[in-house]
């Protein structure tokens, strides 16, 4: 499936009004892993790739040719159409087009633009600021003039909640719609009555950021799509208990354990040559042995 298929049969997924729901990727074995499990979507979350890639904080440390190298890398390994977080644009107006056509000749189903100041912070974090919501109409409407693709989804993130209420982060909301957002991502609501409000006022289709701690109550996809949203992301889920294993699995071989009491915790090593393609090599080598 190419990178033009993908994107319509997203499209044609969120207009379907069943909730899509898509777990995080941040490096190539989780993109293999949420692949081969055949997902509607997944979602490029720029925390982890961030801090998998480069190994510092999603604090607008990581540059556009960071992260495009990913977005290619990923989508070009994955035959699930992908949403992929491309922070504030990396600068002004010119450098939105620029992003968005480089996200796109990558292969993304979807770009994820923030209205926060640059530099950015990740979301359900404290201290994160918002640009005038002008100027993120702005940056909205050069997204969606500069893509080639119809089925491109732009993304519009409003950060807004936190520092500056609800009423606000639904005014900016209104306002991205109208700029030619085609899915609204109202950031870090606080409780369940929040998400209804949100779902009420909006007839286009809404993302809703589900981070295992953070500022959102965890509801589950159906109730979700009870309320009105049409996508759950996961983007934390996949590194946190990837950290977690390999805190366990460190700290056996630290205290001189060894790992021969947690085979079971482990990925089987068959599998996972199997997952990253080396059946095909090895089938590869007996074609071409002497």
């Amino acid at each position: 499936m190419n990178a033009q298929e993908k994107r319509s049969q997203l499209k044609a997924k969120l207009a379907r009004h069943d909730i899509v729901v898509a777990p995080g990727i941040y490096d190539m074995i989780s993109v293999a892993m949420a692949d081969a499990m055949q997902f509607d979507c997944l979602y490029m979350t720029g925390f982890g790739t961030v801090a998998s890639y480069l190994g510092v904080p999603d604090a607008g440390l990581a540059t556009y040719t960071d992260m495009v190298n990913r977005v290619t890398a990923f989508c070009g390994n994955s035959r699930t159409p992908l949403i992929c977080d491309g922070d504030t644009g990396y600068g002004g107006l010119l450098n939105v087009m620029h992003t968005v056509r480089g996200y796109e000749r990558a292969g993304a189903a979807g770009i994820q633009l923030e209205d926060q100041e640059f530099p950015k912070k990740c979301g359900h974090t404290p201290g994160r600021r918002v640009i005038p919501a002008g100027d993120m109409v702005k940056k909205i409407q050069v997204a969606a003039q500069t893509r080639d693709d119809a089925n491109f989804q732009i993304v519009a993130r409003t950060d807004a909640r936190t520092s500056l209420g609800l009423d606000e982060a639904l005014r900016r909301g209104e306002a991205y719609v109208k700029a030619g957002a085609d899915i609204l991502f109202i950031e870090s609501p606080e409780r369940a009555e929040e998400l209804e409000t949100i779902g009420k006022t909006f007839d286009v289709p809404l993302l809703c950021n589900i981070v295992e701690g953070g500022r959102t109550p965890q509801l589950s996809p159906a109730e979700l799509q009870s309320l009105g949203f049409s996508m759950a992301i996961y983007p934390a889920t996949g590194f946190l208990a990837a950290a977690r294993a390999l805190e366990h699995a460190y700290a056996q071989i630290k205290a001189g354990k060894g790992t021969m009491g947690i085979d079971n915790a482990l990925y089987p090593f068959s599998q996972m040559c199997e997952l990253m393609g080396f059946p095909e090599v090895w089938a590869f080598d007996r074609a071409h042995a002497d």
